[in-house]
Protein backbone atom coordinates (compact mmCIF):
# COMPACT_ATOMS: atom_id res chain seq x y z
CA UNK A 1 0.00 0.00 0.00
CA UNK A 2 1.41 3.39 -1.04
CA UNK A 3 1.31 6.14 1.59
CA UNK A 4 -0.07 9.59 0.87
CA UNK A 5 3.41 11.11 1.25
CA UNK A 6 4.79 8.86 -1.49
CA UNK A 7 1.79 9.26 -3.80
CA UNK A 8 2.42 10.94 -7.16
CA UNK A 9 1.87 14.68 -7.21
CA UNK A 10 -0.71 14.39 -9.98
CA UNK A 11 -2.98 12.27 -7.79
CA UNK A 12 -2.80 14.65 -4.79
CA UNK A 13 -4.94 17.77 -4.31
CA UNK A 14 -3.30 21.02 -5.33
CA UNK A 15 -3.33 22.37 -1.80
CA UNK A 16 -1.42 19.30 -0.62
CA UNK A 17 1.18 19.87 -3.33
CA UNK A 18 1.62 23.51 -2.27
CA UNK A 19 1.87 22.52 1.39
CA UNK A 20 4.61 19.99 0.59
CA UNK A 21 5.51 16.80 2.38
CA UNK A 22 4.55 16.96 6.05
CA UNK A 23 3.40 20.56 5.46
CA UNK A 24 7.00 21.79 5.20
CA UNK A 25 6.16 24.56 2.75
CA UNK A 26 3.27 25.62 4.93
CA UNK A 27 5.46 25.88 8.02
CA UNK A 28 8.12 27.72 6.03
CA UNK A 29 5.68 30.45 4.98
CA UNK A 30 4.14 30.53 8.44
CA UNK A 31 7.48 31.63 9.89
CA UNK A 32 8.94 33.57 6.95
CA UNK A 33 5.70 35.04 5.61
CA UNK A 34 5.26 37.86 8.18
CA UNK A 35 8.84 39.05 7.70
CA UNK A 36 8.49 38.86 3.92
CA UNK A 37 5.23 40.83 3.99
CA UNK A 38 6.79 43.47 6.26
CA UNK A 39 9.83 43.73 3.99
CA UNK A 40 7.59 44.06 0.96
CA UNK A 41 5.33 46.74 2.50
CA UNK A 42 7.93 48.84 4.29
CA UNK A 43 10.96 48.47 1.98
CA UNK A 44 10.39 47.31 -1.59
CA UNK A 45 7.07 49.01 -2.30
CA UNK A 46 8.30 52.41 -0.95
CA UNK A 47 11.45 52.10 -3.08
CA UNK A 48 9.43 51.40 -6.22
CA UNK A 49 6.96 54.16 -5.36
CA UNK A 50 9.79 56.61 -4.78
CA UNK A 51 11.19 55.71 -8.20
CA UNK A 52 7.73 56.32 -9.68
CA UNK A 53 7.34 59.70 -7.96
CA UNK A 54 10.73 60.87 -9.23
CA UNK A 55 9.30 61.12 -12.77
CA UNK A 56 6.31 63.30 -11.76
CA UNK A 57 5.65 66.77 -10.44
CA UNK A 58 4.56 65.47 -7.03
CA UNK A 59 3.84 68.46 -4.82
CA UNK A 60 1.74 67.83 -1.72
CA UNK A 61 0.55 64.51 -3.12
CA UNK A 62 1.66 60.89 -3.47
CA UNK A 63 -0.62 60.27 -6.46
CA UNK A 64 0.64 62.76 -9.08
CA UNK A 65 -0.57 63.00 -12.66
CA UNK A 66 1.83 65.55 -14.20
CA UNK A 67 4.63 63.51 -15.82
CA UNK A 68 7.89 65.49 -16.14
CA UNK A 69 10.34 62.75 -17.12
CA UNK A 70 13.92 63.45 -16.05
CA UNK A 71 13.29 67.07 -15.09
CA UNK A 72 13.47 66.32 -11.35
CA UNK A 73 16.83 64.60 -11.80
CA UNK A 74 18.18 67.52 -13.84
CA UNK A 75 16.98 69.96 -11.19
CA UNK A 76 18.64 68.06 -8.35
CA UNK A 77 21.92 67.59 -10.24
CA UNK A 78 22.12 71.35 -10.81
CA UNK A 79 20.94 72.35 -7.33
CA UNK A 80 23.93 73.91 -5.50
CA UNK A 81 22.47 73.06 -2.10
CA UNK A 82 22.14 69.38 -3.01
CA UNK A 83 25.68 69.29 -4.40
CA UNK A 84 26.90 70.99 -1.24
CA UNK A 85 25.13 68.36 0.85
CA UNK A 86 26.98 65.66 -1.12
CA UNK A 87 30.19 67.41 -0.13
CA UNK A 88 29.07 67.30 3.48
CA UNK A 89 28.46 63.56 3.16
CA UNK A 90 31.92 63.06 1.65
CA UNK A 91 33.55 65.10 4.42
CA UNK A 92 31.65 63.22 7.11
CA UNK A 93 32.65 59.88 5.55
CA UNK A 94 36.30 60.96 5.41
CA UNK A 95 36.17 61.65 9.14
CA UNK A 96 34.02 58.85 10.48
CA UNK A 97 35.06 55.84 8.35
CA UNK A 98 38.81 55.68 9.17
CA UNK A 99 38.33 56.81 12.77
CA UNK A 100 35.70 54.16 13.49
CA UNK A 101 37.76 51.51 11.68
CA UNK A 102 40.89 52.23 13.73
CA UNK A 103 39.07 52.47 17.07
CA UNK A 104 37.02 49.30 16.55
CA UNK A 105 40.08 47.34 15.41
CA UNK A 106 42.11 48.62 18.35
CA UNK A 107 39.40 47.65 20.84
CA UNK A 108 39.07 44.23 19.26
CA UNK A 109 42.81 43.62 19.50
CA UNK A 110 42.90 44.77 23.13
CA UNK A 111 39.92 42.68 24.21
CA UNK A 112 41.15 39.64 22.28
CA UNK A 113 44.37 39.72 24.33
CA UNK A 114 42.52 40.18 27.61
CA UNK A 115 42.43 37.10 29.80
CA UNK A 116 39.99 38.31 32.43
CA UNK A 117 36.46 39.73 32.08
CA UNK A 118 36.52 39.48 28.29
CA UNK A 119 32.75 38.95 28.12
CA UNK A 120 32.21 42.02 30.31
CA UNK A 121 34.31 44.26 28.05
CA UNK A 122 32.56 42.97 24.94
CA UNK A 123 29.18 43.73 26.46
CA UNK A 124 30.23 47.13 27.80
CA UNK A 125 31.49 48.39 24.44
CA UNK A 126 28.66 46.79 22.48
CA UNK A 127 25.90 48.18 24.70
CA UNK A 128 25.82 51.69 23.11
CA UNK A 129 24.75 50.17 19.79
CA UNK A 130 21.34 49.47 21.38
CA UNK A 131 20.85 53.17 22.14
CA UNK A 132 18.63 55.25 19.89
CA UNK A 133 20.40 57.79 17.69
CA UNK A 134 17.77 60.36 18.65
CA UNK A 135 18.30 59.85 22.38
CA UNK A 136 22.09 59.92 22.04
CA UNK A 137 21.89 63.09 19.92
CA UNK A 138 19.83 64.86 22.55
CA UNK A 139 22.21 63.78 25.32
CA UNK A 140 25.19 65.06 23.33
CA UNK A 141 23.36 68.32 22.58
CA UNK A 142 21.78 69.10 25.96
CA UNK A 143 24.19 67.59 28.48
CA UNK A 144 27.70 67.13 27.08
CA UNK A 145 28.19 69.72 24.32
CA UNK A 146 25.47 72.24 25.10
CA UNK A 147 27.91 75.15 24.91
CA UNK A 148 27.13 76.35 28.44
CA UNK A 149 29.65 76.54 31.28
CA UNK A 150 27.61 73.87 33.07
CA UNK A 151 27.97 71.41 30.17
CA UNK A 152 30.16 68.38 30.76
CA UNK A 153 32.68 69.17 28.01
CA UNK A 154 33.15 72.81 29.06
CA UNK A 155 33.32 71.82 32.73
CA UNK A 156 36.20 69.43 32.03
CA UNK A 157 37.99 72.02 29.89
CA UNK A 158 37.64 74.63 32.65
CA UNK A 159 39.75 72.40 34.90
CA UNK A 160 42.64 73.00 32.49
CA UNK A 161 42.02 76.74 32.20
CA UNK A 162 40.30 76.59 28.80
CA UNK A 163 37.42 78.99 28.28
CA UNK A 164 33.87 78.24 27.27
CA UNK A 165 33.40 76.78 23.75
CA UNK A 166 30.21 77.04 21.68
CA UNK A 167 30.34 73.47 20.39
CA UNK A 168 27.24 73.60 18.20
CA UNK A 169 27.90 77.00 16.64
CA UNK A 170 28.14 77.01 12.85
CA UNK A 171 30.82 79.69 12.82
CA UNK A 172 34.55 79.00 12.62
CA UNK A 173 36.06 76.90 14.01
CA UNK A 174 33.50 74.18 13.18
CA UNK A 175 33.44 72.44 16.55
CA UNK A 176 30.17 70.74 15.65
CA UNK A 177 32.14 68.21 13.58
CA UNK A 178 33.79 66.99 16.77
CA UNK A 179 30.35 66.57 18.34
CA UNK A 180 28.98 64.62 15.37
CA UNK A 181 32.02 62.37 14.99
CA UNK A 182 32.24 61.49 18.69
CA UNK A 183 28.51 60.80 18.79
CA UNK A 184 28.63 58.42 15.82
CA UNK A 185 31.84 56.86 17.15
CA UNK A 186 30.28 56.08 20.54
CA UNK A 187 27.19 54.57 18.93
CA UNK A 188 28.74 52.23 16.38
CA UNK A 189 32.31 51.37 17.39
CA UNK A 190 31.11 48.45 19.53
CA UNK A 191 29.31 46.79 16.62
CA UNK A 192 32.38 46.77 14.38
CA UNK A 193 34.51 45.70 17.32
CA UNK A 194 32.40 42.52 17.50
CA UNK A 195 32.98 41.90 13.78
CA UNK A 196 36.73 42.26 14.21
CA UNK A 197 36.67 40.01 17.27
CA UNK A 198 34.95 37.31 15.24
CA UNK A 199 37.64 37.67 12.58
CA UNK A 200 40.46 37.53 15.14
CA UNK A 201 39.08 34.37 16.72
CA UNK A 202 39.13 32.64 13.32
CA UNK A 203 42.87 33.14 12.91
CA UNK A 204 44.65 29.82 13.63
CA UNK A 205 47.00 30.14 16.63
CA UNK A 206 49.53 28.01 14.77
CA UNK A 207 50.32 30.99 12.56
CA UNK A 208 51.52 33.02 15.54
CA UNK A 209 53.49 30.03 16.84
CA UNK A 210 55.20 29.60 13.47
CA UNK A 211 55.97 33.32 13.34
CA UNK A 212 57.52 33.19 16.82
CA UNK A 213 59.71 30.27 15.75
CA UNK A 214 60.83 32.25 12.69
CA UNK A 215 61.85 35.12 14.93
CA UNK A 216 58.93 37.51 14.47
CA UNK A 217 58.54 39.82 17.43
CA UNK A 218 55.09 40.13 19.05
CA UNK A 219 53.47 43.46 18.38
CA UNK A 220 53.80 45.37 15.14
CA UNK A 221 55.44 42.55 13.13
CA UNK A 222 52.78 39.96 13.93
CA UNK A 223 50.07 42.57 13.45
CA UNK A 224 51.38 43.61 10.04
CA UNK A 225 52.30 40.22 8.58
CA UNK A 226 49.74 37.90 10.21
CA UNK A 227 46.79 39.64 11.85
CA UNK A 228 45.96 42.28 9.25
CA UNK A 229 46.33 39.94 6.23
CA UNK A 230 44.05 37.42 7.92
CA UNK A 231 41.49 40.17 8.53
CA UNK A 232 41.24 41.28 4.89
CA UNK A 233 37.74 39.92 4.34
CA UNK A 234 36.49 41.33 7.64
CA UNK A 235 38.13 44.69 6.96
CA UNK A 236 36.51 44.90 3.52
CA UNK A 237 33.08 44.17 4.99
CA UNK A 238 33.59 46.74 7.77
CA UNK A 239 34.65 49.45 5.32
CA UNK A 240 31.59 48.85 3.13
CA UNK A 241 29.24 48.91 6.12
CA UNK A 242 30.87 52.08 7.45
CA UNK A 243 30.41 53.82 4.11
CA UNK A 244 26.74 52.82 3.92
CA UNK A 245 26.15 53.96 7.51
CA UNK A 246 27.83 57.28 6.76
CA UNK A 247 25.40 57.70 3.87
CA UNK A 248 22.52 57.14 6.31
CA UNK A 249 23.60 60.00 8.58
CA UNK A 250 20.46 61.88 9.53
CA UNK A 251 19.49 61.75 13.21
CA UNK A 252 22.67 63.26 14.61
CA UNK A 253 22.60 66.20 12.16
CA UNK A 254 18.87 66.79 12.43
CA UNK A 255 18.61 66.53 16.22
CA UNK A 256 21.97 67.99 17.23
CA UNK A 257 22.20 71.04 14.99
CA UNK A 258 19.62 73.76 14.69
CA UNK A 259 16.63 73.84 12.41
CA UNK A 260 16.94 73.87 8.64
CA UNK A 261 16.84 77.60 8.13
CA UNK A 262 19.50 78.53 10.66
CA UNK A 263 22.57 76.68 9.46
CA UNK A 264 24.29 76.72 6.07
CA UNK A 265 24.27 73.89 3.50
CA UNK A 266 27.72 72.61 4.51
CA UNK A 267 26.30 71.68 7.92
CA UNK A 268 23.74 69.19 6.62
CA UNK A 269 24.09 65.83 4.80
CA UNK A 270 21.95 64.84 1.79
CA UNK A 271 19.27 63.00 3.76
CA UNK A 272 18.55 66.08 5.90
CA UNK A 273 18.31 68.28 2.81
CA UNK A 274 16.07 65.81 0.99
CA UNK A 275 13.90 65.46 4.07
CA UNK A 276 13.12 69.18 4.10
CA UNK A 277 12.51 69.19 0.35
CA UNK A 278 10.01 66.34 0.58
CA UNK A 279 8.39 67.16 3.93
CA UNK A 280 9.22 70.83 4.50
CA UNK A 281 7.37 73.86 3.20
CA UNK A 282 7.60 72.81 -0.45
CA UNK A 283 6.66 69.16 0.08
CA UNK A 284 8.11 68.38 -3.33
CA UNK A 285 8.07 64.59 -3.24
CA UNK A 286 9.15 64.36 -6.87
CA UNK A 287 12.44 66.18 -6.41
CA UNK A 288 13.00 64.52 -3.04
CA UNK A 289 12.55 61.08 -4.58
CA UNK A 290 14.85 61.95 -7.47
CA UNK A 291 17.53 63.10 -5.05
CA UNK A 292 17.18 59.89 -3.04
CA UNK A 293 17.57 57.77 -6.18
CA UNK A 294 20.64 59.77 -7.24
CA UNK A 295 22.17 59.34 -3.80
CA UNK A 296 21.44 55.60 -3.73
CA UNK A 297 23.03 55.12 -7.16
CA UNK A 298 26.05 57.18 -6.12
CA UNK A 299 26.62 55.18 -2.94
CA UNK A 300 26.13 51.93 -4.85
CA UNK A 301 28.77 52.92 -7.39
CA UNK A 302 31.23 53.98 -4.69
CA UNK A 303 30.64 50.69 -2.85
CA UNK A 304 31.24 48.64 -6.00
CA UNK A 305 34.43 50.56 -6.77
CA UNK A 306 35.60 50.12 -3.19
CA UNK A 307 35.01 46.35 -3.28
CA UNK A 308 36.74 46.09 -6.64
CA UNK A 309 39.73 48.06 -5.38
CA UNK A 310 40.04 45.88 -2.28
CA UNK A 311 39.68 42.70 -4.35
CA UNK A 312 42.35 43.79 -6.84
CA UNK A 313 44.64 44.85 -4.01
CA UNK A 314 44.15 41.51 -2.31
CA UNK A 315 44.87 39.66 -5.56
CA UNK A 316 48.02 41.70 -6.18
CA UNK A 317 49.36 40.83 -2.74
CA UNK A 318 48.77 37.16 -3.32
Amino acid sequence: MVSSAAAPAASRPWWRVLAGNQNRNLWFWAFVGPFFVGLLIFVYIPILWSLYLSFFDARNTVTPTDFVGLQNYATMLTDPNFLSSLGTFALFAVFIVPVTFVFSLGLALAINRTRWFQAFYRSAFFLPTACSYVVASLVWKMAIFNGLPSGLANTVLSWFGIGNIAWLSITDPPWYWLVLVTLRLWLQVGFYMILFLAGLQRIPPILYEAAAIDGAKPGWQTLRYITLPQLRATSAAVLVLLLINAFQAFDEFYNTLSSFGSYPPYARPPLVYLYFIAFGREQNLGQGSAGAIILAVLVGLVTILQLRFLRERDGARR
